[in-house]
């Protein structure tokens, strides 16, 4: 069972919240919260202030059931055919793409100034947010099994 969010329609306030963000993205709408997703998204299509450059909603989600935050793991190629590159985790991802059954693809971001070494956090808030970047590394995720997301406020990852 979730942590409060309504299943008893099909559907997932989760999944619900990252199409909406994928599909702002995809396009690149006011409210009395400096940061949540609504303001996210309004900040990301322009709603707020005009031409404002930003590319991304970055979010966090928390596993149902201990309502934890979620770290993804994952690893960047390497040209040696016996190994997979380092390894690179993060709280913090940026989604790319729905799927069926609200099944997302979502690809980790990380700090640029964040050692490359650093595989794990221990918290979301041990995780540089300083100078983000996509790292090309994406993970498939059940929206299903998470019962909260934190959206941060719209950053540009691609105009940098």
């Amino acid at each position: 069972m979730g942590c409060g969010c309504d299943k008893k329609h099909g559907k997932n306030c989760v999944c619900e919240i990252v199409k909406e963000i994928i599909d702002a993205q995809n396009d690149i709408t006011e409210n009395c919260c400096i940061t949540s997703c609504e303001q996210s998204i309004n900040d990301l299509l322009g709603e707020t202030e005009p031409g404002t450059g930003l590319d991304t909603v970055p979010i966090i989600l928390y596993c149902e059931g201990n309502c934890k935050p979620f770290q993804g793991f994952g690893a960047l190629p390497t040209r040696d055919v016996d190994s997979v590159g380092k390894m690179q985790g993060s709280f913090i991802f940026r989604p790319k793409k729905m799927l069926h059954d609200c099944c997302a693809v979502l690809e980790l971001v990380r700090s640029r100034d964040e050692s490359p070494d650093k595989c794990g956090f221990k918290s979301p808030c041990e995780q540089k947010t300083t100078n983000l970047e996509a790292t090309g590394i994406c993970i498939t995720v059940d929206l299903k099994c998470f019962c909260h997301i934190t959206c941060l406020p719209a950053v540009s990852l691609f105009n940098n």
